[in-house]
């Protein structure tokens, strides 16, 4: 029996190929049905016509320890503006702090926060507009043991080694945190995900050391490490770790999405395999702001509807290794986004402050989170 359905949406799909006008219904905190003219019972039923019925939005790259890291924005604030119903949280604790982490935020939270462990034991401690010290600029605060300990205590929650590297991050330390991170990730199992701002080390030495599997996050940065060169060209580092199974992350944030990059990427039929926000303090308020807004941003480059919903719940779920997020049908954990696509004439900003205009704004008009009407936005 079902204690939800959502009524006559536009049900797209792309784990599962469907895109058509359907109901969905949920019970017992999955999904229990989609089809045409399901049986309400006595369950609530929500009208969803006219507005997109998707898989819960999976954000690949936030930043939700909250009160525990400068950076943390609260998961469940975030959802009521982002539609995201699972936050993926790109390292924020290390092995110093997960256990706050854990307890505090993520087994509390309504939401699903599925958490990768920075490979630096403080986590990100120091990321604010007044003071910015990269974790991994000091190798003293990296040790590979205690990672791989505070991963098998914890294994049914981390999803990866999170690390960062660049000047920015990393300062004169170069490559050498990547390595320890993938020496880590290969003892427990896990993927990497690599975080590259400013060099060095360069695009080559990062790219040239992921496996299949492991993730590039921040994959449409603007010059300096892009992925293409002056004339527009990608490459061939980066053609070569696509054909070799790495994944590529937007991972947008407050300076790793430029507008030219993102352009010449897709003009050349480069596609992300993950779109995410890199939600956190400094780029809540612009020019990341949330997931949808993110989204929007590939809509106004020209991609198809569908493929940015692919790469906001399918694409995500299947880096993730989960077969029961990311999708709509009988058996999937009971989470599902409402989104309104409006027309009209709307401005996006890259990290540079350049600017593009889109004829489409994906808007979040309600959220199931295991199985349950969630809290609608706010007005």
């Amino acid at each position: 029996m079902a204690d939800l359905v959502l009524r006559g949406g536009r049900v797209i799909d792309p784990a599962s190929g469907r895109d058509e006008t359907a109901d969905v219904a949920f019970g017992d905190g999955k999904v229990t049905g989609v089809g045409r003219d399901l049986a309400g019972g006595g369950a609530e039923i929500v009208d969803a016509r006219g507005l997109l019925v998707v898989p819960g939005l999976i954000d690949f790259h936030t930043h939700v320890y909250w009160g525990g890291t400068s950076l943390g924005v609260d998961a469940a604030e975030v959802a009521r503006r982002s539609g995201t119903t699972t936050f993926v949280d790109a390292g924020s604790a290390g092995p110093g702090n997960f256990h706050g982490f854990r307890r505090h935020v993520i087994e509390p939270s309504p939401l699903r926060i599925i958490p990768f462990l920075n490979i630096s034991f403080p986590g990100i401690f120091a990321f604010g507009a007044s003071v910015m010290v990269g974790e991994c600029a000091d190798l003293r605060l990296l040790d590979p043991r205690e990672c791989v300990r505070v991963i098998k205590a914890n294994r049914d929650l981390i999803a990866g080694v999170k690390v960062r590297v660049g000047r920015n991050a990393g300062g004169a330390s170069g490559v050498a945190p990547l390595d320890m991170a993938l020496e880590v990730a290969e003892e427990s199992g896990l993927p990497v995900m690599a975080h590259l701002d400013n060099p060095p080390p360069s695009r080559l030495e990062v790219l040239s050391r992921l496996r299949r599997g492991d993730i590039l996050t921040h994959c449409f940065r603007p010059f300096p490490n892009a992925p293409v060169d002056r004339h527009g060209g990608i490459r061939e580092e980066v053609l070569e770790a696509r054909r070799r199974g790495v994944i590529f992350d937007i991972g947008h944030g407050g300076g790793s999405f430029g507008f030219r990059t993102a352009e010449a990427m897709l003009a050349a039929g480069f596609l992300p395999d993950v779109i995410s926000s890199d939600v956190h303090t400094l780029s809540i308020n612009g020019p990341a702001f949330d997931q949808l807004v993110t989204m929007s941003k590939f809509l106004c480059l020209g991609m198809e509807l569908v493929d940015v919903i692919r790469a906001s719940t399918a694409a995500p779920a299947a880096a993730l290794g989960r077969a029961d997020i990311g999708r709509l049908e009988i058996g999937a954990a009971g989470d599902a986004t409402l989104i309104e696509l409006v027309e009209g004439e709307f401005d996006y900003r890259d990290v540079l402050g350049e600017s593009r205009s889109g004829r489409w704004r994906l808007k979040v008009r309600g959220l199931v989170v295991a199985g349950r009407w969630w809290h609608p936005p706010r007005a």
